[in-house]
């Protein structure tokens, strides 16, 4: 079995080599603030371990308490990086007075008389219960967790187990017999190395996994009205299509324009024309049913696809859409715009193509605003 020394030694290298590959990470471009409290909690981690593996067996006992004191605060940076990392935001109301109280006991204990065995079973139970924190932040019901998260949290709740064990194990009072303590030790080693090479490597692809993610929003979704772009549009209609073609079930389409969208910009600039689309967006969104597809195309035209509606019902939806727009107001320009909304409506005939439909709904649009704008008009059947 390998003996603790080694293990510290192989524990402070890869945590400091790990610090060294998040430092060079971080230096590739903008990263999450968590990944620098995650680089400084490993490299804080791997001085302690350096530390125990540089003490010799008759080093004083307040060498040991140092010791534990740098490895608490390193695993206390760690688990306020997967809190900040997870949206957590009264974290530090709870992890730094626990962490307070837990290093106030260890360092009273040997004034008590604690003996060097019961400050590190003192330790082992800190190290478990933090752990155990990080992985009740990682697995906590209710939240979504990507696969890799989850993995990430079995691992640092099976370490925390193994760290408990130990510390019941290490009691001189529970006389335990037959090499049992010898596994629990080789357990936690495996669970220790596991937790090293899991969470470094688990961490790193996490904040991959949210950059991809981030970066696939941008790709679909309009960043001034958070809308889908013209492009995810187009994506997500076509699948919206094709699932009411098996269903049997209409699918319609409405072409949707800002009336005086030029003169705004024109006489109030183009904040108060971002705003007008930030306000008809959200007033949109409000009214729209979960599976509707509502995207901008392109300065002040959108579209809406409706599944499951058919033409008279769409005319409904965009009589109330209009309504809701008419009655929204710009909060920087008060009662100086009123806001309105033309509108055209056609519903998408089997097999008929998308840019074909559009430019059907587009014709309706033009008949709207011709008619003196504020209006919803229906397009002609092909």
């Amino acid at each position: 079995m390998i003996d603790i020394k080694t293990f510290m030694l192989v524990l402070a290298v890869g945590n400091i080599a790990f610090a060294m590959l998040m430092a060079g990470y971080a230096r590739s471009g903008a990263v999450h603030p968590a990944m620098r409290m995650w680089k400084w909690a490993k490299l804080v981690q791997g001085v302690a371990n350096l530390l125990a593996y540089l003490q010799s067996a008759g080093a004083p006992l307040w060498m040991g308490v140092a010791t534990a004191s740098v490895l608490v605060l390193g695993i206390t940076l760690e688990a306020a990086a997967y809190c900040t990392f997870l949206g957590y935001e009264r974290w530090r109301r709870l992890l730094y007075p626990l962490t307070v109280l837990a290093l106030l006991l260890y360092y009273l204990a040997p004034l008590a008389g604690a003996s060097a065995r019961d400050l590190g079973m003192m330790l082992s139970l800190m190290i478990a219960l933090f752990s155990g924190a990080m992985a009740g932040a990682l697995l906590r019901p209710g939240r979504a967790a990507s696969a890799l998260q989850r993995i990430i949290g079995v691992n640092n709740l099976v370490f925390a187990a193994a760290m408990a064990l130990r510390a019941c194990f290490s009691h001189a009072s529970l006389g335990v017999v037959g090499g049992a303590p010898g596994v629990v030790q080789s357990v936690a080693y495996i669970a220790g190395y596991l937790l090293m090479i899991v969470n470094g490597f688990g961490f790193l692809l996490l904040c991959k996994e949210k950059d991809d993610r981030a970066m696939a929003l941008l790709a679909t979704i309009d960043s001034l009205t958070g809308l889908v772009n013209r492009r995810a549009f187009f994506e997500r209609t076509e699948s919206a299509r094709m699932l009411a073609a098996r269903l049997r079930s209409p699918v319609s389409l409405m072409m949707l324009d800002l009336d005086h969208f030029k003169s705004l910009n024109d006489r109030f600039g183009h904040a108060a024309g971002d705003e007008a689309l930030c306000v008809f967006s959200a007033t949109a969104q409000a009214s729209l049913r979960e599976h509707d597809i509502m995207g901008r195309l392109g300065g002040e035209e959108f579209a809406l696809v409706m599944p499951g509606t058919d033409l008279a019902g769409a005319l409904q939806a965009a009589e109330r859409l209009r309504l809701a727009v008419l009655a929204a107001r710009l909060p920087a320009l008060r009662d100086k715009h009123a806001m309105s909304v033309s509108i055209g409506v056609v519903t998408i005939e089997p097999g008929e193509h998308i840019n074909a439909a559009l430019a059907r709904a587009d014709h309706a649009l033009y008949v709207a605003k011709s008619a003196g704008r504020n209006r919803v008009e229906a397009g002609q059947a092909n």
